[in-house]
């Protein structure tokens, strides 16, 4: 998937670049799955994930549409996986649940985040899924918590 998002000789990156303002890297390609970081202003932040999320959705509707022949079906969900500190896991989930709880109303989003710490890691995944536009706004309310 992550081709979708770097382009020809990276010019859809550079483009996302370019257009929202925030400092977009990608890991090598020697495993499976790729790392994309994201540095910014929360605005910036903002206009990088509505970028890309728009990017899978299209990427993910052209399979779609050869096997529902476009038959108007509901586009599959995106899944976004995050990585984020585990010191601020506790503030996105908030007393008893309440704040992941909000988000997910707020939003319309799927968020669960790993009660366990990743391999030698001091951070937890956060695994996002829904619309574009619901996993945009799920990415701006963790970035208003992890600014507060």
């Amino acid at each position: 998937e992550v081709g979708s998002i770097i382009g020809k000789k990276g010019e859809i990156v550079k483009r996302f670049r370019e257009e929202s303002g925030a400092k977009i890297n990608i890991s090598d390609g020697s495993c499976p799955e790729r790392i994309v970081t994201v540095t910014g202003s929360t605005n910036a932040i903002f206009k990088a994930f509505t970028l890309i999320c728009k990017k899978f959705e299209e990427w993910c509707s052209q399979f779609q549409d050869i096997n529902s022949g476009g038959s108007g079906v509901p586009r599959p969900p995106i899944t976004l996986r995050l990585i984020v500190p585990a010191s601020q896991c506790g503030s996105l989930i908030g007393k008893g649940g309440s704040k992941i709880k909000e988000i997910r109303e707020v939003t319309g989003a799927s968020i669960q985040v790993a009660s366990e710490m990743l391999p030698n890691s001091t951070e937890r995944a956060v695994t996002i899924s829904g619309t574009g536009e619901a996993i945009t706004q799920c990415i701006y309310h963790i970035c208003n918590v992890m600014l507060e």
